[in-house]
């Protein structure tokens, strides 16, 4: 019973998937290519033909069971790369400029897990932007990991965008970010439903430019739009839009008694 159980959860053709750990491995060899810093002062970045050259090897049996065309997806890819980076360059003095505590933006690119979940969902949904199936998933999964910021891939984010402490933040798949958007640890960006049925309809909200969102806040629903400007406080939970310039935070009592001595 169990090698049966087995059987039926194999893939068919494991060949028709990339490697998981070369995946991971060029995320991390691109990242130290687009900011050699990020793994310290004596890090030899890999050049770009050789990243190129490895990242043929990984789409080929994706694109090959897609019917996808890998030369020009990978060319396609490559060729935007200084525009992430340059996105990137934005994200990381956006953070450095906007917490108290960041030294400056190399402190930000080395030491930041919010950075490092944002440079690899900009890598990854660049990639699912152009159809690369699976790869994107992979690598946000292992930012996830790394960082505890699980950043769908194919969700929209602008520049600027600051991530402080980020733990346990969720950006689901159909979220709108705007620019100069800051958010704080344990915030979700949710759906109110996950039906199957929903699958290709928008269930994220939408957080508009120079929105603030702060620690431990939920925010559920594809027509929920959180206008610009606005403040979202502390352990707010929200299914609802609001106007920009809003201002809502959640009101908690805080009960304080005096203990009984008990003759102690």
């Amino acid at each position: 019973m169990v090698e049966k159980l087995i059987r039926m959860a194999s893939p068919v053709n494991s060949s028709e998937f990339p490697v998981k750990a070369d995946v991971i491995s060029f995320t991390q060899n691109l990242a130290i290519s687009l900011f050699p810093i990020i793994e310290g002062s004596r890090t030899t970045p890999p050049s770009y033909r050789k990243l190129k050259k490895k990242f043929k090897r990984i789409v080929k049996p994706v694109c090959k069971e897609h019917h996808l065309k890998n030369d020009e997806l990978v060319d396609s890819f490559f060729g935007k790369l200084k525009e992430i980076k340059q996105q990137l360059d934005i994200d990381a003095k956006f953070l450095a400029a906007n917490d108290p505590a960041a030294s400056g933006v190399d402190e930000v690119i080395m030491a930041y897990p919010g950075f490092y979940a944002i440079l690899v969902y900009r890598i990854a949904h660049c990639l699912a932007e152009i159809g690369i199936p699976i790869i994107p998933r992979i690598m946000s999964e292992h930012a996830h990991s790394h960082t505890g910021i699980d950043i769908h891939p194919k969700a929209k984010i602008e520049s600027e965008f600051f991530i402080d402490h980020g733990t346990g933040i969720v950006i689901g798949e159909t979220t709108v970010i705007g620019k100069r958007v800051k958010i704080y640890q344990g915030v979700t960006l949710g759906a109110l439903s996950v039906s199957k049925d929903k699958a290709s309809t928008k269930r994220h909200p939408t957080i508009e430019d120079d929105v603030i969102i702060y620690a431990g806040s939920t925010i559920l629903g594809g027509e929920t739009v959180i206008g610009h400007d606005s403040v979202i406080g502390g352990n707010v939970w929200l299914t609802e839009s609001i106007p920009a310039f809003s201002m809502v935070y959640h009101e908690s009592k805080v009960v304080i008694k005096e203990r009984k001595n008990n003759n102690k």
